[in-house]
């Protein structure tokens, strides 16, 4: 494991290559370096609060991974997505006809993006990157740009800001500032972890769980040390369990086909093509089942208009083990030379997959009836521009977020979101272990271990040591060890993140106290009343738990699995009387569509209904919730108002079948 305190020496004009200008300074209230979904997001957020901002990306695209293929949303549970990052997915679904939608095409999601570039009038910075920041004390003064096409001959920029916000996937406007951070895995003992450090995941006969099965050799002539090590096996030797090192877990690209005829592009020979780089997934397939579908091999997810999302799975697939480790101290060059050795690897890996007669039959002819996605990433031959950087840099701030914050033993008062996803780790190396005198090759650093419920993100956790650094925020390579980063890091959370981080630099500016002595409840407030940051009225969720708001009568027992929050009450079968309801609260009277949250909780015919008691009277909606099953079903659009008591009640008596009460949500039409 790396621990970085960078010293940043003020640079007021660089030479390079005979260009020694830089153009006068661009003053803001609000600078955000990085336009990923949650640079976008705070952009937007601090131009809704009143402040002028700049959102500076360092490529030609916004959204990162959001728009950069990652359209199978990972979610963990929908609750801890708040905000303008549920505002987002509301808007996807709109494009599709839905009321939200969680699987989506870039093209899509770049139109959203937009969207909200349009409606703040953003003041957007294209291929433009950090050099410098240059500080007065703990404070930064201000950063220096280069024009990342021509960065010897462009003139240099300066941007002046009272608050800075580092929206990027590698942290590099933090490590610039001088805040400490680290790279790498903690050792268990440094914060009293079990999931950290150096794991070895077991082969699991149904699924490989992303491992080798044994006996899988790892030479280039089976059983000779001396012809050396396939390619992509690492010399490292394996280490004591939970130990930590420096190394970084993989990374890959979310990958958009098509196969559609008039809308794919044929999958051909990419340049730098080596078969051999693909020799050890062939012996994969000779030590595995032969009857093993494609979904052993990638998570090949559908999303709308008949195209993918495809993701790492198994042994050997998208990720490309041991190439990561540079990359999150690596200069700009260097990183271009990473990005493309990753895109030479996975479109090599689709063409074997497609023409190498050691692929198996069925996974032959299943790839190649799909093609690259004519319609997406136009002006980029077709590819994604993102490279899912799972994880860079990770702040050492005032707060560091641990596995005992994701598994509920310690919890936050200051939370300005939350995270919901499992503790999770793509594989960091692919070495050699000897077993029963054999040697074999296998993958390590997987870790899949799921959360109980949502749990609460620390305001500290975005916040630098106030010695080092006092007018800068960290959302996305905030403060968290390595399996805490990998429950947290999910698109969706770098949202709700990059909203509170943008509202906090703007309260910090109101009050002209600093980012540190931000009133956070006045944040959590804002966050509450005025989530859309557009004074438009928050929709009214009411959850089984919400004591107060819910009466039942009944057998009902709390059940897990597909939820909303932390479970749902189940009932197999209803007596009479049987009810349960949901007591919205209204505080402004208007029209409302009413919503019923569906988990997967049954697979036999059943029949919902439900009374909904509004100002126009009584109603009742019956339907099938498996139609529906996790996700929200719309009831349709009542009155109500602040005078009169309302509720959405499940009938027992009026349903047939196991009975689910979970969450309803109010929303003003």
């Amino acid at each position: 494991m790396r621990t970085f305190i960078i010293v940043v020496i003020s640079i007021i004009a660089i030479a390079m290559n005979g260009c020694t200008s830089v153009s006068p300074a661009k003053e803001v209230d609000v600078c955000i370096y990085g336009g990923t979904a949650a640079g976008v997001i705070a952009a937007y957020s601090a131009k809704m609060m009143g402040k002028s901002a700049v959102l500076i990306e360092p490529g030609k695209y916004l959204g990162g991974l959001t728009t950069g293929g990652l359209g199978s949303t990972d979610i963990g549970n929908k609750y801890a997505v708040t905000g303008l990052s549920r505002d987002f997915y509301r808007r996807v679904g709109k494009h599709y006809g839905n009321f939200e939608n969680w699987t989506f095409e870039p093209s899509v999601a770049g139109k959203v993006m937009h969207q909200y570039v349009n409606e703040a009038q953003l003041d957007v910075m294209y291929q433009k990157r950090i050099v410098s920041a240059s500080k007065n004390g703990a404070s930064i003064a201000y950063i220096t740009l280069e024009d990342a096409q021509s960065p010897r001959t462009e003139p240099k920029i300066r941007i002046k800001a009272k608050q800075y916000i580092d929206c990027t996937y590698e942290g590099d406007l933090m490590a610039r500032a001088g805040v400490s951070y680290t790279v790498g895995r903690e050792n268990n003992s440094r914060y009293n972890e079990t999931l950290n450090g150096v794991y070895l995941a077991e082969y699991r006969k149904q699924s490989g769980y992303h491992q080798f099965p044994d006996g899988v050799d790892p030479y280039k002539v089976p059983g000779d040390p001396n012809s050396g090590l396939l390619w992509g096996i690492s010399a490292n030797t394996l280490q004591s369990s939970g130990s930590g090192d420096d190394l970084v877990q993989a990374y890959n690209f979310r990958i958009c086909l098509s196969n559609v005829p008039g809308n794919m592009i044929s999958i051909t020979r990419p340049d730098n093509y080596d078969p051999q780089r693909y020799e050890l997934l062939a012996r994969l397939f000779e030590a595995q089942p032969e009857e093993w579908d494609i979904s052993q091999y990638f998570i090949w997810s559908r999303m709308p208009n008949n195209k993918t999302d495809i993701n790492n799975r198994g042994a050997f697939s998208t990720d490309m083990i041991d190439a990561s480790h540079n990359y999150p101290e690596a200069g700009y060059d260097e990183r271009e030379k990473i990005f493309q050795e990753h895109v030479d690897y996975t479109k090599g890996l689709l063409y074997f997959y497609r023409t190498d007669p050691r692929v198996p039959k069925h996974l032959r002819d299943f790839v190649s009836e799909w093609g690259y996605a004519k319609d997406e990433y136009i002006d980029n031959d077709h590819w994604t521009p993102q490279l899912y950087v799972r994880e860079a840099r990770r702040m050492t701030g005032c707060y560091v977020m641990t596995e005992a914050h994701c598994t509920g033993r310690e919890v936050v008062t200051d939370d300005i979101g939350m995270a919901a996803y499992g503790m999770d780790s793509h594989n960091c190396q692919r070495i050699v272990i000897h077993k029963d005198g054999k040697a074999m090759v296998k993958n390590e650093g997987n870790v899949e271990v799921g959360v109980a419920r949502p749990y609460p993100v620390s305001y500290r956790a975005l916040l630098p040591k106030e010695t080092e650094c006092n007018n800068l925020l960290v959302p996305v390579c905030l403060s968290a060890s390595h399996i805490a980063f990998g429950s947290i890091r999910m698109e969706p959370v770098f949202m709700v993140l990059g909203q509170s981080a943008a509202i906090a630099a703007c309260l910090a500016i109101d009050s002209n106290a600093g980012l540190h002595a931000v009133d956070v409840a006045l944040l959590k407030e804002i966050l509450k009343t005025n989530p859309l940051l557009d004074g438009s009225t928050p929709e009214i969720l009411v959850d089984d738990t919400d004591a107060g708001q819910v009466e039942n009568r009944g057998n009902w027992q709390l059940s897990k699995g597909d939820h909303y929050k932390t479970g749902y009450m189940f009932c197999d079968q209803a007596q009479k009387g049987t009810f349960f309801r949901f007591l919205p609260q209204i505080n402004v009277t208007g029209k409302y569509r009413v919503y019923y949250y569906c988990p997967r909780a049954v697979d036999v015919p059943v029949k919902i209904a439900i009374d909904i008691r509004s100002a126009s009277g009584m109603d009742e909606v019956t339907f099938d919730p498996r139609e529906d099953a996790g996700n929200w079903k719309d009831l349709g659009v009542y009155k109500f108002t602040r005078e009169q008591a309302a509720s959405i009640t499940l009938n027992g008596e009026k349903s047939t079948g196991p009975l689910f009460a979970d969450a309803v949500l109010l929303v003003k039409e």
